[in-house]
Parts: structure tokens; sequence; C-alpha cells
């Protein structure tokens, strides 16, 4: 559990309204019952054999017109792209962008031919509230970010796994945890369990892909993960960053070529949930608080990231 001591910066919070913490230290759903044809290579994972792996596009955010500086969000930024470099994505990071800017990006992405690409990657790291986030200057809607890429909205990335992850506030309410004790015993046999269940990188044998025609559902191959559930603040550590891109990255850097992304983001939800309290010594209220990653899957395939 990391507790930090007196010494180090007070946790801060993604919301709009204020940081807490020590400075010293689709509206509309794409829906379509239209049959497409896609190339399909194994009915149990995602085809990661394209070119290339795919875009990965980070909106950081740490200024704002009107809301306080995100402090932190530096140190998040070079370790997303660092882990999502290291993966083979071809990374584009966006600063502070007003909320018409960003828009453009979205739509000039939805517009790329993904037709050589694995796959979509999207991090935002802003204030947020509810169902909504901040840009620079004012909010969108959370769905903004993907609803240029479900349905028939991108042909080229059909069939295709798109990967949001938020890091942001979803509300004003604390996790105040519960107490849980674990024997070593049981300890050891979730161990096992686990272990049991980590499926084999997919070993796809050349000439076995085929073309065949099929509907799938428009919000089909999409996975937005949250820093926390909906109605709860997200902590951000002023010097080290936000607690949930820290185990993001450590998961990614670790194992992000080796285990299934469900598997993979399941452990980083583990360790924001086990290794961090926040520490704001000066306010009882806000002290000592746990946070749970939200993910929110609509893939129908296993996705790995293996080396090329």
């Amino acid at each position: 559990m990391d507790v930090f001591g007196p010494n180090c910066d007070a946790d801060a919070v993604d919301n709009n309204a204020r940081i807490l913490a020590q400075e010293t230290s689709t509206s509309n759903i794409i829906s379509s019952s239209v049959v497409h044809s896609i190339e399909i290579v194994d009915d149990a994972h995602y085809d990661m054999r394209h070119d290339r792996r795919g875009v990965a596009v980070i909106f950081n955010h740490k200024h704002f017109l009107h809301e306080p500086v995100r402090h932190g969000t530096e140190t998040d930024c070079n370790n997303i792209r660092e882990a999502l470099q290291n993966l083979q994505f071809e990374v584009r990071v966006y600063d502070d962008l007003e909320r018409r800017e960003l828009t453009r990006v979205l739509d000039a992405l939805a517009e790329e031919d993904h037709k050589n690409r694995d796959c979509l990657l999207v991090v935002i790291m802003t204030h947020g509230e509810d169902d909504v986030l901040y840009a620079k200057d004012r909010t969108f809607r959370v769905d903004r970010l993907w609803e240029n890429f479900i349905g028939k909205a991108c042909p080229s990335l059909l069939g295709k796994p798109k990967l949001f992850f938020i890091q942001a506030c979803r509300g004003h309410n604390t996790d105040t945890g519960v107490r849980l004790e674990k024997s070593n015993k049981q300890a050891t046999r979730i161990d096992a369990t686990t272990a049991a269940r980590e499926l084999p990188a997919p070993s796809i044998q050349p000439g076995r892909s085929k073309s065949i025609q099929y509907a799938i559902p428009s919000m089909a191959d999409l996975l937005v993960m949250y820093s926390t559930y909906k109605g709860h603040y997200s902590w951000r550590n002023p010097s080290r960053g936000s607690w949930f891109i820290q185990a993001l990255c450590d998961e990614l850097r670790m194992h992000g070529n080796s285990k299934e992304l469900l598997h993979l983001l399941t452990a980083v939800s583990r360790k924001v949930a086990y290794e961090f309290q926040s520490n704001v010594p000066d306010d009882n209220s806000l002290n000592s608080k746990k946070q749970m990653p939200c993910i929110v899957s609509m893939l129908t395939r296993l996705v790995y990231f293996p080396k090329n």
C-alpha cells in the first residue's frame, strides 16, 4: 500500500472544482444493420499482423482557462508515451487543446485510412465530472471521444479493437475502502488460478485468412477504461503522476507483449486498488482514500500486442 510520508507530495484529484492537495510539494449512437465484409484470421483473436500497430493519440491537459493546473500530468504523459512507443504504436501527443481543436483532431483521425493498422488507441488525461471531460476552454461529452469510430463511421477500423483510456474524475465522492484480511494460503491459490487462466499469445498459421460476410453490432470491438468508477474522484500525485497511469504504464512495460489485454488491465485495476492510498494529511475527509478503476469492454476477441 502506497502511504506517503509527511515529506512527500500530497495527492490531488482530477475534478473541475479544485486541487485537493498542498501545492508545496455518443449522443447519437451510430447504428446500422448493413452487412460489411471484413477479413477474419482467427475467431478467438484480433488480427495483429498488419504492417503497423496503429495510432495512439494522447490528449494531455495541464493548463485550463477556468480550472486548476493539473500538476504531475507531464510525468504521466512521458511515461505513457514511452510505454506505447515500446509497443510499436505511432504516438501523437496533443497538449492543452481547446474543445474545437480536440474535436478537429478526432475528426481527422477518423478520416485516416487504418486498413494497414492493427488497432486504435486513445488516452486522455484531464479534469472531469459525471459524463463530461474538460478541454482547455470548456467541457465535452465523454462519448465524443469514440463516436467517430463506432459502427460504420470509420470503415477501415471495422472489426479492429478501439481502445480508450480516461484519466479524470467522474464525480465528487471519495472511497473510504473496507478492511480485508487475506491469508498466505489464499493468496497462493489465487495466484495459481490466475496463472492457469493466462492464454498463450496467438500462433496463426499462414493461409488461414479468409474473407466472409456477416453483421456485427455498432458498438462491437470498443473498450473504455476509466481511472475511477462513476461518481468518484480520481487521484493524482503532483510529482509521480496519477495512480491509474502509473499502474497502466507499469503493466504495459512488464507484460505488454505477453499478456492478453483484459488480463493486463485487471492487473492494473488490482494495483490501483491495493497499492495506492491518498495522502492529504491536512484534510481528514480526503486522507487515506482509495480508488477503483472501471473497465467497459465490448471487445469480441482477445487482444495481444506481439512484437513484430
